[in-house]
């Protein structure tokens, strides 16, 4: 855990958000430090999900009030691509497949793009080949996946390793795992486990979104938050995620005075 002096990569303070005129975060705060792993746990339905594409910038939601400061910038005035331009990853739930384009091109040119928007030279086919092949060794993919269309195929487990690939390749500044071990069995879980650990540093953040303590067995977060109702109700050390496992969350909503919908 870093000290209270450490540089703040995202603070989000009383941030409302809606889809489709439904809103869905009712005043979110948090604050993440360099150095620091948050994970941010909760039932269906209790904004997780909708809180890591907001911080993404998903076209659908729209923010209605309160603030996301990226090292000190406003998210909120920044398109997508200048979020993950300037250090902003969003590992997805659900990866989506794209047939036709393959991996090691989408790679590249996601690559090159992140190095334009630093002002940096493009670099070659020859020099990324060297480059995403040590990437591959630490989600422990074969070299063959680069060739396959983008996800097209893949299981579960292969999926969510190409997203760590993609964090491993871009590393960005602040890593947002959505769900990561949605449909991971043991093995995979570890490997993608491994592979996010590997990319832990002093210099960047994650915010490790779960339904279960078993992600947190091989991810040890600094702080556990519990989402309901669009907010954060209560904020732990990862002995709060041991205690949702033994006694669930309803004493927690009970605390938190929210009512169980879902």
């Amino acid at each position: 855990m870093m000290s209270e002096h450490s540089d703040v990569i995202i603070e989000v303070q009383d941030l409302h958000a809606t889809v489709e005129d439904t809103e869905i975060l009712k005043g979110v705060n948090l604050q993440v430090k360099a150095g620091e792993i948050h994970a941010v746990m909760g039932l269906n339905g209790s904004g997780k999900s909708t809180f890591a594409k907001v911080l993404a910038g998903h076209p659908d939601y729209e923010v209605t009030s309160g603030q996301m400061l990226f090292r000190g910038q406003d998210l909120t005035a920044m398109e997508p691509h200048e979020r993950a331009a300037t250090g902003v990853f969003l590992a997805f739930q659900y990866p989506l497949e794209i047939p036709g384009v393959s991996n090691r091109d989408f790679l590249r040119v996601a690559y090159n793009a992140h190095r334009r928007a630093r002002g940096e030279e493009e670099i070659d086919v020859f020099d990324f080949d060297d480059l995403i092949e040590e990437c591959l060794d630490i989600v422990k993919m074969d070299i063959s996946f680069l060739d396959r269309s983008v996800n097209e195929g893949f299981s579960g487990g292969e999926k969510k390793r190409n997203e760590i690939l993609q964090m491993a390749l871009l590393q960005p500044t602040l890593a947002i795992l959505d769900e990561t071990d949605s449909g991971l069995d043991i093995d995979a879980l570890k490997t993608v486990a491994h592979g996010v650990n590997q990319l832990a540093g002093p210099d960047n953040a994650m915010v490790v979104i779960t339904h279960y303590q078993r992600m947190l067995n091989y991810i040890v977060p600094a702080y556990v938050h519990v989402m309901a109702d669009g907010r954060i109700v209560k904020t732990g050390t990862k002995e709060l995620a041991q205690e949702l496992e033994s006694r669930g969350y309803e004493w927690i909503l009970q605390e938190a005075d929210v009512e169980v919908t879902a």
